[in-house]
């Protein structure tokens, strides 16, 4: 059974939304993990390395509430991203039922604090102070000094060391109020969104959904995190998955960019279809037919998008025929523009056809059939006794991505050239271009 091929999972209904805030390098990502239980967000010594809002499910004694981390708040950072962090952690607090605002206990009130504490009490949501780093239970009266926030009483807690979580939680599910919200199942289509850096994913993605729900720059790598985005269009339900650039070169990857990167494919490995795009104002480089090789291997269908096509020339035909020589999936390529918004609409539309054909299933009847056709184009390759190889029949045993087991006298005989060959004229006798086409040659009893 394939790792999505599993009944969906049931719907869950969720309390509230809780945003978790604070001055950067204060532990907001290390208390994230501590509370749900993974290492979902970049933790790194470096201040300032989640930048974008990233939404996860939280779940305590049965209760499951949506957890948004932020970037660190910092309207005196010069730098380019620190309004647009700033922009990003004040649209949390707009939509969040509940604030966590962490802060240092080590350090004691920064001028961030208080202006971030400026902030929260004029948004008038409910706030609970963190003040985080008290690994000694018998150091909590240092948090005491975070009255003159303003913001009520302030609890002591070790992110680190998880102090305090147990409590927090505690209160956190009985301050919600229970919107009668339904979190996303298996039955929604996951969309990863891969790249190099630079080759304009978050732009596509903000283009999407319609709004700026991710930070764009024209600065390399400024996606760090996975970060979820729910787009629902009639009756169909998206999770888009904005990712960090891959970079293809081991020695590329150095400290938080290796652990971005690690994230990035564990977002393909639990998405149905990807994105993958290439920067067409630069032609197809090696490093994007590597990005695509990495969906192919995480059992992704894939899309290719000549991203920028609004200052591109390229030639598409070219193009199409270069991408389906060197990959392997045969990937449909759309042109588009997420300035001028040229071929977006087509994508969504695109998406559902690849799920449909990722999703799908063969019937035996219709594949043993097929197979039979392959037997009379092409005779199996003949081994050193004089022995062919012979495709007997088929089935297919799993979907999301479809797996086929083709039953044959002796698999020893299948060669690394013939078995492309079988999985290609597959997959254009059923229009799977774009889809992986797992095929396990097995012995006939």
């Amino acid at each position: 059974m394939s790792r999505r091929d599993a009944e969906p999972e049931e719907s869950r209904a969720i309390a509230g939304t809780v945003a978790i805030v604070g001055f950067p390098n204060v532990g907001k990502s290390t208390l994230i993990n501590r509370l749900t239980q993974s290492r979902a967000a970049v933790v790194h010594e470096t201040p300032g390395v989640t930048r974008d809002r990233k939404e996860l499910l939280c779940e305590w004694t049965g209760t499951w509430f949506r957890l948004v981390d932020t970037g660190g708040v910092d309207a005196a950072d010069g730098g380019p991203f620190g309004s647009k962090i700033a922009e990003q952690a004040r649209a949390a607090i707009e939509e969040a039922d509940l604030v966590l605002f962490v802060v240092d206990a080590r350090a004691g009130i920064t001028p961030g604090d208080e202006e971030l504490a400026a902030i929260l009490r004029a948004a008038k949501r409910p706030t609970i102070v963190l003040a985080n780093k008290i690994d000694d239970p018998r150091r909590d009266t240092d948090a005491a000094v975070f009255h003159r926030l303003g913001l009520g009483e302030p609890w002591p807690l070790s992110g680190l060391h998880g102090h305090g979580s147990g409590d927090l939680l505690d209160e956190i599910v009985a301050r919600l109020p229970g919107t009668g919200e339904v979190a996303i199942g298996q039955e929604a289509i996951r969309v990863a969104i891969l790249g190099r850096p630079n080759v304009g994913k978050s732009s596509l993605l903000n283009r999407l959904v319609g709004r700026e729900r991710v930070i764009v720059s024209d600065v390399p790598g400024t996606t760090r995190d996975a970060i979820d985005t729910v787009l629902k269009r009639g009756d169909t339900t998206f999770v888009l998955v904005d990712t960090a650039g891959l970079r293809r070169k081991r020695k590329q990857r150095q400290g938080i960019e290796y652990y971005s990167e690690l994230r990035a494919l564990e977002a393909a490995g639990r998405a149905d279809v990807a994105l993958v795009l290439f920067d067409s104002s630069e032609g197809i480089v090696e490093q994007d037919l590597a990005v695509a090789d990495v969906a192919r291997k995480a059992g992704c269908s894939t899309l290719a998008l000549l991203s920028k096509w609004d200052v591109s020339e390229l030639d598409i035909v070219e193009a199409e025929g270069h991408l389906a020589r060197r990959l392997r999936q045969r990937p449909p390529v759309i042109a588009v523009s997420a300035k001028t918004g040229r071929g977006v609409n087509r994508v969504l539309d695109k998406v559902e056809e690849l799920f449909a054909k990722h999703s799908g299933r063969i019937t035996t009847g219709e594949l043993n059939r097929a197979l039979g056709e392959l037997r009379e184009a092409r005779p199996g390759p003949q081994g050193e006794r004089g022995r062919r190889l012979k495709l007997m029949y088929g089935t297919q045993v799993s979907t999301r991505p479809p797996r086929i087991r083709i039953f044959v006298n002796d698999p020893g005989l299948v060669t690394r050239d013939y078995g492309y060959w079988v999985e290609n004229e597959l997959r254009k006798c059923f229009s799977l271009e774009g889809v992986p086409v797992s095929i396990d040659f097995v012995k006939s009893e």
